[in-house]
């Protein structure tokens, strides 16, 4: 991912794009998300691919437009285990209520690295934004990747690791959800304790980049090891996926919308808001089977 700042020119106007950091993210202003042509969708992809994640402000999405805008990205997911919104079943209303704690994606993960086709990426718009607080982390996987040792990517590059929902599913808060009770609810479904492999090292299929794929929320050990063997590595690459150099950091405004790359980057929802309500809607894109290091 490269932080530039640049600005580009479109047939509806000009795309102007802030780098976050050194490491990943961008802002881009000068354009209305609802109301694009394919040029300038065209360039938020690409901006996409080089800063892993991309932010907008000022942004007014009705469901309907937010749907329509993720799926020119690819497919859209219906989580198996997560509600979404009875009429638009493709949203999830990531509702935390006033008073309470947070207690949906707040840890390191990459989105549904469990499923057989991991998702792509999401499409995050804020409503309720507390005044300070309820920021959300992203991390980018290329340079966890490309800052470990020789040693070490030699030895990761082929290995296959083993990714379940069981532990984030049926811990002591997630118990409360299924019984829905709580403002995001879940519903049970054979796959909280499916087990799927995928590369610990894979390619983007577009920018041909090799990125680190595992994240603590959802890898629990590597293929052919057992959990006590696989532990100490994993502990390892864990902390070192996250470190703050490869980090950006988004704060929230109403009508803010978020949008990530799921293959390249993994994020964080902090809690740190409990007095105050936070609202925002998810959609989500399909992806596709991870594939290894190119040359595997």
């Amino acid at each position: 991912m490269q932080t530039q700042s640049r600005t580009q020119s479109t047939e509806t106007g000009r795309l102007n794009i802030q780098p976050l950091t050194g490491a990943m993210g961008a802002e881009i202003d000068g354009i209305r998300l609802n109301d694009l042509n394919d040029e300038t969708f065209a360039a938020i992809q690409n901006a996409l691919y080089q800063y892993g994640a991309i932010f907008f402000r000022d942004q007014d999405f009705t469901h309907e437009e937010q749907i329509a805008f993720a799926r020119r990205f690819g497919e859209l997911e219906v989580h198996p285990i997560v509600n979404g919104l009875e009429a638009h079943p493709e949203i999830i209303k990531v509702l935390k209520p006033a008073g309470d704690s947070a207690t949906f994606g707040t840890g390191w993960h990459s989105d549904n690295s469990f499923f057989e086709r991991p998702s792509l990426g999401s499409v995050l718009y804020g409503v309720t934004i507390p005044p300070q607080g309820g920021d959300t982390l992203f991390a980018n996987q290329y340079l966890a990747y490309e800052t470990l040792s020789d040693g070490l990517k030699q030895t990761l590059d082929g290995m296959i690791a083993i990714h379940t929902a069981g532990p984030a599913y049926t811990s002591e808060t997630a118990k409360e959800k299924y019984a829905g009770k709580t403002p995001i609810s879940y519903r049970w479904s054979d796959s909280v304790h499916a087990e799927v492999e995928h590369p610990v090292v894979r390619t983007h299929p577009a920018t041909g980049r090799k990125a680190l794929y595992v994240n603590q929320m959802f890898t629990q050990r590597f293929k052919g090891w057992s959990e006590r063997e696989s532990r100490p590595l994993l502990e390892y690459l864990f902390e070192h996926s996250c470190k703050p150099d490869f980090c950006c950091r988004f704060r929230w405004q109403p009508k803010s919308v978020a949008i990530w790359d799921n293959r390249c980057v993994q994020h964080y929802a902090l809690d740190d808001y409990q007095q105050y309500e936070r609202l925002l809607y998810r959609v989500t894109i399909t992806g596709e089977h991870p594939e290894p290091r190119s040359g595997e």
